[in-house]
């Protein structure tokens, strides 16, 4: 089985590690085997080498050349309507929920806790309704 994900010159690939971490940026070049020359365009990443264990390689791919200039990575980035693929994807909507729950304050969670344990009994009461049903059901055909 092939990989779905390979690192090439206009793969876009999210950072995970550092200042930048958590915005995307677009594959201008790979050195080696362990560094590659990023730019983010619309993101605010400015170009620079960085190492492969630093970045995540999405499924995305823009239409550049080898050293492309900062203005040909931002057209082909949003000729490719990057952005609103990006946050159309589980991966940035799971960020996106992560940096709001980051974000709450101590009353939020205990908002938050109470409503859970309220869906939890409500769940558990209907299922037991519905389980009580279908004993009532069964007893009556036997």
């Amino acid at each position: 089985m092939p990989f779905k994900r390979v690192a090439e010159i206009g793969r876009v690939v999210l950072i995970n590690y550092g200042t930048n971490a958590g915005k995307l940026a677009v594959i201008v070049n790979i050195l080696d085997q362990n560094r590659a020359q990023i730019d983010g365009p619309k993101t605010g990443v400015k170009r620079q080498v960085i190492n492969f264990k630093r970045l995540s390689i999405t499924d995305f791919k823009v239409d550049i050349g080898v050293g492309a200039r900062h203005g040909t990575v931002a057209k082909a980035f949003d000729a490719a309507d990057i952005a609103n693929k990006w946050s159309a994807t589980n991966w940035a909507k799971r960020q996106a929920a992560k940096a709001k729950r980051d974000t709450l304050n101590d009353f939020d969670r205990f908002k938050i806790m109470k409503l859970r344990k309220r869906r939890s009994y409500r769940l558990r009461f209907e299922t037991g309704k519905l389980l009580k049903q279908a004993r009532v059901a069964t007893k009556k055909q036997d």
